[in-house]
Formats: C-alpha cells, sequence, structure tokens
C-alpha cells in the first residue's frame, strides 16, 4: 500500500491518528514515531503554589544560569527560554528581512515551514557547500531523520560567512545532549544562532521547553518575541534542576547508546537496512517500508513514516525488554 503525505501525521507522536487509521490496539500502542527519552528524568517535588502563580524573574534567571552552565555558554553570548523549540524555530526568521535561505535537508520540517512563512524564498540544500549566496542557512546537528552530523568547525566557518552577509546560521541541536562533542553552544560568534530542545533527551517533551542561544542583541530580540512569562513556573524550576543534573545527564547518554545498538539490532534481524540514526532512534530502510508500516500499525506500533522518502522508516526507542520483544516479533511477522 502506498504511503502519501494526505495520509500521514505531520509529526510522530500522533495516536489519536493511528487509532483512526488503524483501530484501538487491544495490546494498547507501543509509540516509536517520535525521538523521545523513554525514560524521563524524575520530576522533582516543587511548590505547589508554582501552579496558580504567575512566574517568577528569579526563577527564570536560575533555568537561563543553570542552562549556561550545563552547556558551557560563554558570557559573550546569551540564553533565551522558550515553551519549546517550535516558538523559536518560528521566531528566528523574523530577525532577518526576507532572503534567500538554504536549509540543509531532507531534515525536520519545520524549518521550511518557518522560513517561507515569515516572507523568504527557501531552498533546500544537501550540503553547506550547495548554500551559494544565501543569506541565511539552517542546518540540524545531528540531523533528523537521519542522524548527519556537520563538524562544529565547519559550521563556525559558515557562521562567519553569514554574518559577513548580514545573515544567520541557525543550528538545531535538539538531539546534541547525545553527542554534546558537536554543540555549538559554547561558541560564540556573530552570524549564529542555537536552538536547544530539552524535552527530547530528559523526556519531558510534555513540559514544553527550548532555548536559543545566540550574541546579546539577538537573544534580546527573541525573548521580546516571547514575551512575558513564556515559560511557566513549574517547566522553571524542572529545568532548572534537571539542567544542574550533570550525573543524571551522563548515565543517561550511556544507557541512550544501549537501548539504540539494542533497537538497530532487532531492525536488522527484522529486514531493516540501518541508515542513519542518534542514540535516541533510528532510521532503517526497506524495500516495502510502506507494507511494514501498514503491518506495525495494525499490530498497534506506531513508526514515522516519510511520504517522501518512501523506503525510509524512523523508530524510537522501546522503554524495556518487553517492548522491543513486541517489536521483534511484529518485524518477524509476514
Amino acid at each position: 500500500m502506498a504511503v502519501t503525505a494526505s495520509d500521514l501525521p505531520v509529526h510522530g507522536g500522533d495516536l489519536a491518528a493511528a487509532e483512526q487509521r488503524w483501530g484501538r490496539s487491544a495490546a494498547g500502542w507501543l509509540d516509536l514515531s517520535t525521538g523521545i527519552n523513554p525514560w524521563p528524568y524524575p520530576l522533582p517535588v516543587i511548590d505547589a503554589a508554582l501552579w496558580h502563580r504567575l512566574p517568577g524573574g528569579d526563577a527564570e534567571r536560575a533555568l537561563l544560569a543553570a542552562a549556561k552552565r550545563c552547556w558551557g555558554v560563554p558570557d559573550s553570548a546569551a540564553v533565551v527560554a522558550a515553551p519549546g523549540s517550535q516558538p523559536l524555530i518560528q521566531a528566528v526568521p523574523r530577525l532577518l528581512s526576507p532572503r534567500t535561505v538554504a536549509v540543509v535537508g531532507p531534515t525536520y520540517g519545520e524549518h521550511e515551514r518557518a522560513w517561507a512563512a515569515a516572507g523568504h524564498r527557501v531552498s533546500v540544500v544537501g550540503d553547506l557547500a550547495e548554500m551559494g549566496e544565501a543569506g541565511a542557512a539552517v542546518v540540524v546537528n545531528p540531523n533528523n531523520p537521519d542522524g548527519r552530523v556537520v563538524a562544529p568547525e565547519r559550521l563556525l566557518a559558515v557562521a562567519e560567512i553569514m554574518a559577513a552577509r548580514g545573515g544567520l546560521l541557525v543550528v538545531d541541536e535538539a538531539f546534541a545532549e547525545t553527542a554534546p562533542e558537536l554543540s555549538l553552544t559554547g561558541r560564540s560568534c556573530s552570524g549564529l544562532v542555537v536552538l536547544r530542545s530539552f524535552g527530547k533527551f530528559y523526556g519531558l517533551a510534555g513540559l514544553r521547553l527550548g532555548f536559543a542561544v545566540a550574541r546579546p542583541d539577538g537573544a534580546e530580540r527573541l525573548a521580546e518575541m516571547m514575551g512575558p512569562w513564556a515559560v511557566s513556573g513549574p517547566a522553571l524550576a524542572i529545568g532548572a534542576r534537571a539542567l544542574a543534573d550533570m550525573a543524571w545527564a551522563a548515565e543517561t547518554r550511556d544507557r541512550l547508546a544501549l537501548a539504540a545498538a539494542a533497537l538497530a539490532a532487532v531492525l536488522v534481524e527484522g529486514g531493516l537496512e540501518i541508515v542513519g540514526g542518534t542514540s535516541l532512534f533510528q532510521l532503517g530502510r526497506h524495500a516495502h517500508a510502506a507494507e511494514l508500516y501498514e503491518r506495525l500499525g495494525r499490530a498497534g506500533i506506531l513508526v514515522r513514516a516519510f511520504a517522501d522518502r518512501p523506503n525510509l522508516l524512523r523508530f524510537g526507542l522501546p522503554s524495556d525488554a518487553a517492548r522491543l520483544a513486541r517489536l521483534a516479533r511484529a518485524l518477524a511477522q509476514k
């Protein structure tokens, strides 16, 4: 059965759409359609008053300070917090007048949509070498969904080019917590904005927390676009606690790497070729990916399919051995 854009969710995690398509799974849904850590940061006990009062400035400053320490942000840069990275993806294009923008893809589709909606002329290119005279560029590093990486030094060189053109290089590091050596949050230069997602690595996507790291003038403009009280009081408190917990982060990187290797082994055994990924997801190629997508859906297992790349499927991490075995059994069925 062909998988077309009209019958696929735009993003992963849409279990309501899955139930409309296949019905309710008797065994319950196994949602592997996102790249969210299935072992979330343990929620700390927080003051109940945070739920019924406006977020405080001191709490926001504490969160931003924790983010700067966690990511080694220098004094020459500033951090902006937002209710998820999505509002920042939509805000950054408004920092610049309309121009040609090169988005390195295929990648997370919201970047292309956001720049186009802001009046820019967007060109999806396969590599930064193809950006030509673009006045802005967007790179997801590591990339979603194939895990492709670009060396930090190359990105810094492109940021310098963009600064000379009065433009920006936007680096979306949504999955960089699993590969901190790739991050540019510790490097400050003109022409660079780095986006970070909290929910994926910390497994708390429902908290809605994201960040931008930029030179102070750009950060100030982004903060103004977010408006007052952009991040809830509970998110400020939980985010600050989690970002300060370096031991949990180190243990989690090791745990995710092992889980990703186990997932890759099951996928290969099930007939897929691993063509990319990170320790939060694996991308597999299959000659009959559309049929496999349907078969898994009927078995109550939701994965991520791509209408424009019909031979690929992306798999998030099962949260335990039983769920991994369930996936293995479903892949083995013909």
